[in-house]
């Protein structure tokens, strides 16, 4: 990248993403751009800008994790300080997009909150976003602007690549039937056999019945999913397959949530490997499952993507190989 290029482009960081901006701004051989955000003595956020970026190209990091309505709140005060310093365009990059399952009315009387963050979005001032295994990939088009939704499964690609011989007689299980399409994707890239969680209910409360539909007696299970929240799915999903007869279970999500009891649920279960990204920070909040834990980093991925936007090439080339999303 030229010093005019370098110079044209900058990449700031909120709180929720410092760690994975600044291996971002490691891969495009930029610095991280001047900024920072801090707390009134009131609780009140503040933004400050410490470099000229009028005319520049500017693109700021923040996943939309917990505290999810701080760090939203701090996403849409960065995107109109910048917008107020004559930035000539504003990308919003969201390794986590928060409120993502809030995206249709399942009931009456109640919101489609994932919408009405997209309007606050485009309202600040950002100009498009870039964002990476939406839990509903239709939240794109609530978007007014420009999307470029990515996947994580190119990093995920390349760390089984790197293991699949370790992985011996492996099948790809879905936990559940919403899942399937991105099961079937690693289970053909994998050379693999699927199988199928199926769940019957009584009731909210009480499950009739729990088959498996594929064989899973004597392999390897590898369990993919776009997050782990309260690893309740995946913990249940695991006790389904080893009880029918399953060696060994894996787990990988894109975005490590995990909210609630999800980390001591984790650590029991009887998972060998959790392998996640970095599209949320992980940290001491880990321990428990450290252990288990294979941490990835998407930042090679997301800074390609910015450098493609950058310069205006093609982003979905990024991904041709990827065709499975869920729902």
């Amino acid at each position: 990248m030229s010093a005019i290029d370098r110079d044209h482009l900058k990449v700031f960081a909120g709180r929720a993403s410092l760690d994975l901006t600044e291996a971002m701004c490691e891969c495009l051989d930029i610095p991280l751009g001047q900024g920072r955000t801090y707390l009134f003595p009131d609780s009140e956020l503040m933004v400050k800008v410490d470099e000229d970026v009028r005319g520049r190209d500017c693109f700021v990091v923040q996943s939309t994790c917990d505290p999810v309505n701080e760090n939203v709140l701090e996403l849409l005060i960065w995107i109109d300080c910048l917008r107020r310093a004559s930035a000539k365009r504003i990308t919003a990059v969201i390794p986590y997009f928060g409120y993502a399952r809030q995206d249709r009315k399942d009931e009456g009387r109640v919101p489609i909150t994932a919408k009405l963050i997209a309007n606050l979005i485009t309202a600040a001032g950002a100009d498009r976003v870039l964002c990476m295994d939406l839990h509903a990939a239709q939240i794109q088009g609530f978007f007014d602007i420009p999307v470029d939704h990515l996947s994580a499964a190119p990093v995920l690609f390349e760390y089984f690549d790197d293991h699949r011989a370790e992985l011996g007689n492996l099948v790809v299980v879905s936990p559940d039937v919403g899942n399937v399409k991105v099961a079937n994707m690693y289970a053909d890239r994998l050379g693999a056999e699927l199988a199928i969680i199926d769940k019957r209910r009584k009731s909210g409360m009480e499950v009739a019945s729990r088959n498996v539909v594929g064989d899973v007696a004597g392999r390897t299970v590898l369990m993919i999913d776009d997050m782990i929240t309260t690893g309740g799915t995946v913990c249940e999903a695991t006790t389904i397959v080893m009880d029918h007869g399953a060696t060994d279970v894996i787990c990988a999500a894109t975005h490590p949530v995990l909210a609630g009891s999800a980390m001591p649920r984790l650590a029991e279960a009887p998972i060998s490997r959790i392998i996640l990204t970095d599209t949320i920070p992980n940290g001491d909040r880990c321990k428990l499952i450290e252990h288990k834990l294979v941490s990835l980093t998407v930042s090679r991925l997301l800074g390609e993507a910015i450098h493609r936007i950058h310069h205006d090439l093609s982003v979905s080339s990024l991904f041709r190989e990827v065709i499975g999303t869920k729902r």
